[in-house]
């Protein structure tokens, strides 16, 4: 038996799991300040709901990074302090976000979650990560199929041009 065999949560992070996390952990953290910057820029009850939804899914991520970071002795990354209540009519028109700028932007961070979660789990050689890492590609998947159908519902959504095939 190895250093590798046995109860994965007493094998050592290799760094690149070290660096996953870390960063994961790091990006989660501008994350949740960002989104509660758009919460303010909504007017959409639909999308504010969701965006509220996203930044509970970061925060219970954010718990468990960590948890195994200082659990493995690593240093946390600085996090930005939350971000004050504001009223949408307080923001002048042409300096608010808009709700279809608003969800693009959150569908590109999920979109960029699911990718930053499959390379972690493919990096890992520790089950317990990768497992963990399973489960928040799995969650952020489920999102995603949210901010699809809020994007198509509303109208925001602007696919790339679309393949039309010829009559024969």
């Amino acid at each position: 038996m190895g250093i590798l065999s046995g109860n994965p949560q007493d094998e050592p992070m290799h760094y690149g799991e070290i660096f996953g996390t870390w960063t994961n952990l790091l990006t989660n953290n501008g994350l949740i300040a960002g989104y509660q910057v758009y919460i303010n820029h909504t007017g959409d009850q639909d999308l504010k709901k969701l965006i509220e939804e996203a930044i509970q899914g970061l925060q219970n991520e954010n718990k468990q990074l960590e948890e195994l970071l200082k659990t493995n002795g690593i240093g946390l990354p600085p996090a930005p302090p939350d971000r004050p209540i504001a009223k949408l009519e307080d923001i002048p028109v042409g300096a608010r976000y808009s709700d279809p700028e608003i969800s693009a932007s959150v569908s590109k961070d999920v979109a960029a979650g699911l990718i930053a979660c499959s390379q972690v789990m493919g990096q890992s050689i520790r089950e317990d990560i990768a497992m963990m890492y399973g489960q928040f590609h799995l969650a952020k998947a489920q999102f995603g199929a949210k901010m699809l159908k809020l994007n198509k519902e509303k109208g925001w959504l602007i696919p790339p041009p679309l393949q039309v095939k010829a009559s024969e």
